[in-house]
């Protein structure tokens, strides 16, 4: 019979067994032993319990290098530490975080071994990702004190932990365990049991669609990552976190996921099945999406699918003078980026007030650049000089490339287009910075469409390294070559992909902040759980929430739509929720209220 569960019969969690000494055991027991915790490290195989003893050494030994602990204190870590090979060491622990592999039949027979072993009021927790706590728990003589305890690996670097309960999780086995990992100096967030949690449960639907992006040869894998790098300021592409983390791994996540979600954006991607069934995991066997130094190795070598720099067969057109339409934020910008480089600028509005008002914006811009010392005075005059505003695309007469930065609207951008094409010169390369729209539709209102391409800019363009390289079917190999070389001469990062919805960046961006909305939508976990967990989890520079009300969620909403009418997945219907909002006028910053409720500008 389970001994009924108490605030007054918890103890306080001062010693802690650690079943499973891979890399997170090993790195969790470090935490706990710096927090002041007594652990025990217990493994099948004496060698790994060796390896991790020898790592804590090391770990803590780097720690007094850098000023972080004192001898003493060291001495105080280690002393507090033993390893064994023996589940029985368990039975003083007051809590118990098991780490085995991502196997029920592992994690069930040790559970059954802990409910012979431990003390009536041990809590159980498991660090599982993938499987459901519930089906450990009801597997369990104390379902009520068995529980989710979910690190990020590196533990000891990493702050977010998810305190994932079952519908069998007594509360107060959750406080103690929440209050332990406040001690540890971790950020708790308390998340239901279902496969993936908070954290990963956005990032591996997100690792799934990049692989699948990948599979479908839409783009290389080192444009892939850098795309989602430079364009979203992830600390990592998604093919080279799939190697970090374990190709096998985030399949195992994704079968979980799927089949509690049978959403098709969780079905793993083929791919990850052939790489996983041929071996090639990851860093761990030295190949994965990538070719590393050595099994476990960090650095990436060459190898047959490593691009070769200079292997364009087609030379570019020569360009002198860009031309920018449009007066807005991005306009300006873009204008900004092709003076500074050298370029002579036709900034072209509708009206000449507005041109000029671009300009004046870009003068802001320059100055603020100068005040921070990013530029002097002489190279922002100088720079201002290049631009001239007009309120007539008749003075794209004589520009070598036009680049359209109008509203996202398509019959505003064909009409455009279809003007560009009558004053542009014979061999002007024109040029769209939509980022939902189809090029080719730009394209085609012109009688030349093998000199339209895509060039997709970030905002703000002055400060975001990206530009998507978009090639329709018709567009030309010379057309391609030249805005690849302008790209380098304004010191912007291209990637190339095709002519198709949310090219990369948009593509796996926006169904990864969708489903966050499906999240709070199902009451799974609150806005700032959320945030927190992809921040402190993820290395995101912003939580999806903060995000999706910077970017305006109209604009999201709208770009959702078009990714479900291109790819007509239902798994990227825009959440129900986040049309809500757009219908009653919350629109994030800009209108006062979004997500969250924000001081009107």
């Amino acid at each position: 019979m389970a001994t009924p569960l108490s605030d007054s019969s918890l103890s306080p969690l001062r010693t802690v067994a650690v079943v499973g000494l891979g890399t997170m055991g090993t790195g969790i027991t470090d935490v706990l032993a710096r927090a002041g915790r007594t652990v025990v490290g217990i493994d099948i195989s004496e060698a790994q319990a060796a390896r991790a003893l020898a790592a804590l050494e090391t770990s803590t030994a780097r720690a007094v290098a850098r000023g972080r602990l004192t001898e003493a204190e060291r001495a105080d870590v280690l002393a507090r530490v033993r390893v064994s090979t023996d589940l029985g060491d368990a039975a003083g622990a007051d809590l118990v975080i098991e780490v085995t592999p991502e196997s029920y039949e592992v994690k069930q027979r040790v559970f059954r071994e802990l409910d012979g072993v431990v003390r009536p009021d041990t809590i159980l927790a498991t660090g599982t990702n993938a499987l459901s706590v519930t089906r450990l728990a009801a597997d369990s003589a104390r379902p009520e004190r068995v529980l989710g305890l979910h690190f990020f690996n590196p533990a000891p670097a990493m702050r977010l932990v998810e305190v994932v309960s079952s519908v069998l999780t007594a509360p107060a086995a959750v406080a103690a365990v929440t209050d332990l990992a406040l001690d540890l100096g971790k950020e708790p967030v308390a998340v239901g049991d279902r496969p993936g949690f908070v954290a990963d449960g956005l990032l591996f639907g997100y690792l799934n669609q990049a692989a699948a992006m990948y599979e479908a040869r839409y783009a290389s894998r080192e444009d892939i990552d850098a795309a989602m790098r430079l364009g979203c300021g992830l600390p990592m592409g998604p093919l080279a976190l799939l190697d970090l983390i374990g190709v096998d791994t985030a399949r195992t996540v994704l079968e979980a996921m799927y089949a509690a979600s049978h959403d098709r954006l969780h079905a793993p991607a083929p791919i990850l099945r052939q790489l996983s069934e041929a071996g090639l995991t990851g860093r761990k066997a030295g190949r994965g999406f990538y070719t590393y130094d050595g099994p476990g190795g960090a650095t990436v070598v060459p190898d047959p699918l490593t691009p070769r720099e200079g292997t364009n067969a087609v030379p570019g057109r020569p360009v002198r003078a860009v031309g920018v339409a449009g007066s807005g934020t991005m306009a300006s910008g873009i204008a900004e980026v092709f003076a500074k480089a050298g370029y002579e600028v036709v900034l072209a509005a509708r009206g000449a007030a507005k041109a000029e008002a671009a300009k004046a914006r870009i003068a802001k811009s320059l100055a603020r650049s100068v005040d921070k010392g990013r530029l002097t005075a002489e190279a922002a005059a100088r720079t201002l000089d290049l631009i001239t505003p007009t309120g007539t695309y008749d003075d794209f007469a004589d520009v070598d490339l036009a680049v359209e930065a109008v509203v996202e609207d398509l019959e505003v951008k064909r009409q455009l287009f279809g003007t560009l094409d009558k004053v542009c010169k014979p061999g002007a390369v024109l040029a769209t910075t939509t980022s939902s729209l189809p090029v080719v539709a730009c394209a085609r209102a012109t009688s030349r469409p093998h000199d339209v391409i895509g060039m997709h800019f970030f905002n703000p363009a002055p400060a975001m390294k990206l530009v998507e390289v978009v090639r329709t079917v018709l567009t030309a190999d010379d057309v391609h070559a030249t805005v690849r070389e302008v790209c380098g001469k304004i010191r912007k990062h291209a990637v190339d992909c095709g002519d198709r919805a949310g090219f990369i960046v948009n593509a796996l961006l926006f169904p990864y902040l969708n489903n966050a909305v499906k999240m709070v939508q199902e009451h799974y976990a609150t806005l700032d759980d959320i945030d927190a967990a992809m921040k402190l989890g993820g290395g995101y520079p912003m939580g999806p929430f903060e995000l999706l009300d910077v970017v305006g969620l109209d604009v999201s909403l709208a770009i959702e739509k078009v990714l479900h009418q291109e790819f007509r997945d239902p798994g990227l219907a825009p959440a129900p929720l986040l049309e809500h909002l757009v219908a009653a006028g919350c629109l994030g910053r800009k209108s006062g209220r979004g997500f969250r409720e924000h001081a009107r500008r």
